[in-house]
């Protein structure tokens, strides 16, 4: 539990001194210079910039902006449950008066937040939960956009994970598996996977002979940025974070679809999932493949066409490709992790890859994309690009990048944000994954380690 630090006792004011004036008149004079010493403007008051809120199934997030540090103690309370924040050095003007009406119904961990003046120079919030919680408050240094932030993550007592407990339902597959008494023996088979096509399927005689697939592939797919990351913002405003989140519910939508595939998101919803979080997210569930998803920029708006990158060992395949990867490993800075938190598992599971053949797969499953890509789009390399991205890098499960066009082109932009060419890229994606898994069977569930 933080304790609030008082403000000292000032000394009485010298009441036989300045002639000419009453005691009230030195009265009034001591009360307005200890206003002062204790009021923002006598302690260089922070000027808050923005209040934002972010709800989401796995915590909720609330951002303080200020133009300077902010100073600030903060404890929780029970029966009923709060999180009670003191802001020192500010004032309770309109940025903090909108706090209360950002909170959604929905949210699932605050019902409501009630904010207002202390005491001089102190402005308190309090924070009314749902349940008990979990909370992470920090600080984050100025970056990108962004002045001084507070940032206070409300996180679960029993932490949410509901791509863990996606693998522990039983499926449709796992049920006709079942029936044959050998679950196992399947779930270790080399899964077969159906055609698209008709003129490459098997005739009727032999479809009904054995089932399409003995078990379900598991492909991640993961929309990049997110919550305070908004990622590249187009010349007409459009955020990366929402075309990426549009397409990537669009092809769960077809691979769920499909007969033997599933999809699982690292994100379902506006808020923000570190690169090393969605790698072990993807790790958990045993995803066959790792799909990241995003709008690219560029310092010129000329630039167009669609890309699909994976990772490299050693330099980047070209000076963009180091540019932009180095500009999605950003993504924590401007998204804001507590450092503090961060612990050794993070640093064993996002390993510099040392496995070629992860790679080489990861190559093949770019190629296939993006000879998809190119029948709806330009393709700004003909040929899959490799850097360093951190969020590519599990070492057990081949994962690729895919720009899917430049929204720092007015053009481009303009379709990212149209629902049929949304339509039209995750159907190609889709088209991409089928072609891999034709050449590329999905081999048996191997033992990987749970990271929790």
């Amino acid at each position: 539990m933080h304790t609030q630090t008082g403000f000292g006792a000032e000394p009485e004011a010298d009441m036989t001194t300045a002639p000419g004036l009453t005691r009230r008149d030195l009265l009034k004079f001591a009360g307005a210079t200890l206003a002062l010493l204790v009021s923002p403007v006598g302690m260089a008051a922070t000027s808050l910039l923005a209040v934002r809120v972010w709800p989401a199934a796995e915590y909720t997030r609330i951002t303080i902006e200020g133009n300077s540090q902010l100073k600030f103690t903060h404890l929780l309370v029970t029966d009923p449950h709060r999180l009670v924040v003191d802001l020192e050095g500010v004032e309770f003007d309109s940025v903090l008066q909108s706090l209360p009406s950002k909170v959604l119904e929905s949210d699932p961990y605050i019902r409501l937040i009630r904010a207002g003046r202390n005491r001089p120079g102190v402005v308190r919030l309090v924070v009314e939960l749902k349940s008990e919680i979990n909370p992470q408050v920090f600080t984050l240094a100025p970056v990108g956009n962004y002045g001084h932030r507070l940032v206070l993550d409300l996180y679960p007592t029993t932490p949410v994970d509901p791509l863990l407990a996606l693998i522990e339902k039983s499926s449709p597959m796992d049920a006709a598996v079942g029936q044959t008494g050998d679950a196992q023996t399947a779930a270790d088979a080399p899964a077969q996977i159906a055609r698209p096509d008709s003129a490459e399927q098997v005739s009727g005689s032999r479809r009904s002979a054995r089932p399409a697939a003995n078990r379900l592939v598991t492909i991640v797919l993961d929309p990049g940025h997110g919550g305070e990351d908004p990622g590249a913002v187009g010349a007409r405003g459009s955020y990366e974070k929402n075309v990426t989140l549009s397409i990537a519910r669009r092809l769960k939508q077809k691979i769920d679809a499909e007969p033997n595939m599933r999809a699982v998101l690292t994100r379902d919803g506006d808020y923000f999932v570190p690169l090393g979080q969605r790698v072990t997210r993807a790790r958990r569930v045993q995803s066959d493949l790792f799909v990241s998803i995003h709008a690219d920029a560029f310092v010129r708006p000329d630039a167009r066409g669609s890309s699909v990158f994976v990772l490299s060992e050693s330099g980047a395949s070209s000076s963009a490709a180091r540019w932009l990867a180095q500009k999605e490993n950003d993504a924590d800075l401007i998204g804001g992790v507590n450092l503090a938190r961060q612990d050794g598992h993070l640093a064993r599971t996002l390993l510099d890859l040392s496995q070629t053949a992860t790679i080489n797969d990861s190559l093949k499953l770019g190629k296939a994309v993006l000879s998809e890509l190119g029948d709806i789009n330009k393709l700004h390399k003909t040929h899959v690009e490799q850097a360093g991205f951190a969020v590519l890098k599990a070492p057990d499960i081949p994962s690729i990048l895919v720009e899917t066009a430049f929204i720092s082109n007015p053009e481009e932009e303009q379709r990212l944000n149209d629902e049929a060419y949304q339509d039209k890229m995750a159907n190609a994606i889709l088209r991409g994954l089928r072609a891999y898994f034709r050449e590329n069977p999905p081999l048996g569930r191997t033992k990987v380690a749970r990271l929790d």
